[in-house]
């Protein structure tokens, strides 16, 4: 899908959701369709109706930013999807080459290795995983093998773990909530970087593969995830619910550390000590018998 197309899919089903009551306007008979008509909302906003038309048509170039903050007050954007409605209107310029992959500055890695009760996670732009500490791999992926973010070619990524990677998936009892988080996170990222080609090809791969993240990606839901609760369901520990928080990292574009912690004195948090307990008692083992 090209810029212009996603911003008028993004405003056609933002109008869409919006009923005449919403916005204080009178309606009068039966609609054949749900939402605001495309003359209510221009009238809301206060553009022409060609111009509107267009705009969702996908037939114009960029809005003002006059404009595009009129559409977002007249579709009672919230601040993740206003941000959202501005980036598809200043859409990033196409990468011509592949990037290369993402690093983890030393200091980075260090600084999560270094914290050994706390999972932590270092994500790219696209949810790849850069790397881990011990505890961030046996929470969500030991499966896999620790090394793996360090290989570019297999390197995990979260998102399509969590649609594609069954092992992954059964962590979440709440799998269609944690779905519908991950693809509105998805969507705000893809329109801060919409000229990303390994990101359009991942949602690409995801449309393909999972027809639950198609449909889930239609409805183009919109929401930042920078903290909140995850509940899991360890193969090795049980039941876990755990508070998150994502740390944008300065000066690497998208990248950040995702850290989870558990409630002082709950059940989480002994289970989690218990899963690091374990991992440090395999460790222990491997060296005596190295040694």
């Amino acid at each position: 899908m090209n810029d212009s197309s996603a911003l008028g899919e993004f405003l056609r089903l933002s109008r869409g959701r919006l009923t005449p009551e919403d916005v204080g306007i009178t309606s009068y008979g039966a609609r054949r369709v749900p939402g605001l008509r495309r003359e209510e909302l221009a009238q809301l906003a206060g553009v022409s109706v060609t111009y509107y038309t267009r705009l969702e048509q996908g037939q114009s170039g960029q809005a003002s930013e006059t404009i595009i903050e009129a559409l977002a007050r007249a579709l009672r954007l919230d601040d993740d999807e206003r941000a959202h409605l501005h980036d598809l209107a200043r859409p990033a310029p196409a990468k011509r080459r592949r990037s290369r992959p993402a690093t983890v500055r030393p200091g980075t890695r260090q600084l999560i290795t270094a914290i050994t009760d706390v999972p932590a996670v270092v994500l790219g732009v696209r949810n790849e995983i850069l790397a881990w500490n011990r505890l961030g791999h046996l929470l969500l992926a030991g499966h896999l093998d620790y090394a793996a973010p360090d290989r570019p070619a297999d390197r995990p990524n979260l998102t399509r773990m969590l649609f594609l990677d069954p092992h992954h998936r059964d962590l979440y009892p709440n799998w269609r909530e944690e779905a519908a988080r991950a693809v509105a996170s998805l969507r705000l990222m893809a329109g801060r970087n919409s000229g990303d080609r390994e990101l359009a090809e991942l949602i690409g791969e995801l449309s393909m593969n999972s027809p639950e993240f198609a449909a889930l990606w239609a409805k183009h839901p919109v929401a930042g995830c920078v903290s909140g609760t995850k509940r899991f369901r360890h193969p090795e520990v049980g039941e876990l619910t755990l508070q998150f928080e994502a740390l944008l990292l300065a000066d690497e574009a998208g990248e950040r550390i995702l850290m989870y912690s558990a409630e002082p004195g709950s059940p989480s948090e002994a289970g989690l000590a218990l899963l690091g307990r374990d991992q440090n008692h395999v460790e222990a083992g491997a060296r005596l018998i190295v040694t």
